[in-house]
């Protein structure tokens, strides 16, 4: 006889318990467990009793040490982290950061964190704030106690500081990777990227608002300025079929990064070396660069200075914004002055004297030295009258475009070379033409060298502000504000 056959029992539904979850691991003891070991060990390797007989021996030691000692600090600033986020005053502020999201989200728990510092990687226990539908999700979400503390891309401001430095300096992100790993804190070049790039982008986002809040000024000072501009190979998508492996055909066309410089000198003429140069550039083209000027003006407060000296080539694209821009700024025609580099005057008086076919090699050599010459004791009227002499009334358009050269900056009085000279102005632009050749040519201009232009900014970024010495003013840009409560 057959068992009866028992009736269904209807599926029953678990929910999750209303009750808090367990107790996750105390993270904090922990930590400071092994804080307790490491100190153990470096006090036993104290004691013991040993002596180095040769340099092989000096290294291990070093080596040992080092690994020990930034095994300390690393688990002494994964304690303060831990200490930091576990406080309730920090969950208060926290709370207060997120009070402004569109959609309403949550804390789901401590999740654990990987961050990067400076002696390497730490893992805290830190709450996560989603959206209930997204708990599950890692990406979803936010930590905004480490947002407090301006962690961003999971590395701290000083760990992040000293990535983009190594990408300032370095000639390539591989050997950026390489001294990383020589370091023991190994990164892809994806992340050393992620890392650099955005570091210059928070910085320019600041130097944009108009934060830049350096607290110094040139009131009193003698300033140059000068702007120029060097080359570099950008790397533009071509429209059409792919490659037979499936890549994106592309074009690598020549592009002019520009750089501005701003810097004080002392009376004799020589650079303050206790004012640290400003060193910018971008690829944005006049209008771009002139702005980034205007705005680092302003924060000099160089409406105050004594005199300015705009030096610069004659390129039309910066003499016919220059009077605006010093205008603009509230300052007073008997301040400034304006001066095409000199070296470049004496460039086009060669290309003048090349022009003439009738003359020999000695002939050109002695005209132009002539001419050098009357530039450099205030004869410009002399020298025009010259090259109007030479070029004749028919000439070809060669001669016709350096006469007009000429013409037009003596007229604006921008070859007064001998007054500025005996003021101890500088007469030529060696410095910008010095900052173009260590900020651009020695790390983004070089063969086989081909640039997005979003990486081309953030590198053109880093180095001129590494090269000027004003690196830790990035470091301020990149200090997140939190909230008051």
């Amino acid at each position: 006889m057959s068992k009866r056959r028992q009736p269904s029992q209807p599926r029953r539904c678990f929910r999750a318990k209303s009750s808090r979850p367990e107790p996750l691991p105390n993270h904090l003891a922990e930590i400071q467990a092994e804080i307790r070991e490491v100190q153990e060990q470096i006090e036993r390797h104290r004691h013991a009793v040993r002596r180095v007989r040769n340099a092989a021996e000096l290294t291990a030691l070093e080596q040992q040490v080092t690994q020990l000692t930034d095994r300390l600090a690393r688990l002494l600033v994964a304690e303060t982290l831990q200490q930091t986020v576990d406080d309730p005053q920090t969950n208060q502020q926290a709370r207060s950061l997120i009070q402004g999201a569109g959609t309403t989200i949550k804390n789901q728990g401590k999740r654990p964190v990987t961050v990067r510092t400076m002696r390497g990687p730490v893992v805290i226990r830190v709450s996560y704030y989603s959206r209930n539908c997204d708990r599950g999700k890692t990406h979803k979400g936010l930590y905004p106690a480490l947002r407090l503390l301006s962690i961003e891309d999971g590395c701290t401001v000083a760990w992040a500081s000293e990535v983009s430095k190594l990408v300032a300096l370095l000639g390539s992100l591989e050997e950026v990777e390489g001294l990383l790993v020589e370091r023991g804190q190994g990164l892809s070049i994806n992340t050393i990227r992620a890392i650099a790039y955005r570091f210059a982008a928070r910085a320019r986002a600041v130097q944009r608002a108009g934060r830049l809040d350096w607290g110094e000024s040139v009131a009193g000072c003698r300033v140059v300025i000068s702007t120029d501009g060097g080359r570099l190979r950008l790397r533009t998508t071509k429209r059409g079929p792919k490659t037979a492996k499936g890549r994106n055909r592309y074009r690598t066309d020549w592009r002019e990064p520009k750089l501005l410089m701003i810097y004080v000198i002392d009376e004799q003429g020589k650079m303050d070396r206790e004012f640290l140069a400003v060193l910018d550039g971008t690829l944005g083209g006049p209008q771009a660069i002139f702005a980034l000027m205007a705005s680092y003006l302003r924060e000099l407060r160089i409406s105050e200075a004594d005199r300015i000296l705009f030096v610069a080539d004659g390129a039309r694209w910066i003499w016919n914004r220059v009077g605006p821009l010093l205008q603009q700024l509230g300052l007073r025609p008997e301040q400034i002055n304006e001066l095409v580099d000199f070296y470049h005057a004496v460039e086009h008086l060669g290309v003048i004297a090349g022009r003439k076919s009738g003359w020999t090699a000695a002939g050109r050599t002695t005209w132009v030295k002539r001419q050098r010459r009357r530039l450099l004791k205030g004869q410009t009227e002399e020298v025009l009258q010259e090259i109007t002499v030479v070029c004749g009334r028919r000439c070809g358009p060669v001669l016709k475009r350096e006469r007009a050269y000429f013409q037009r900056n003596i007229r604006a009085g921008r070859m007064n070379y001998h007054r500025l000279a005996s003021e101890k102005w500088p007469i030529g632009s060696g410095a910008i033409e010095s900052a173009i050749r260590r900020v651009i040519n020695l790390r983004l201009k070089g063969a086989g060298i081909f640039w997005h232009r979003t990486s081309a900014e953030a590198v053109l970024l880093l180095r001129a502000y590494y090269k000027a010495g004003r690196w830790k003013k990035l470091d301020r840009f990149f200090i997140f504000e939190s909230p008051r409560g």
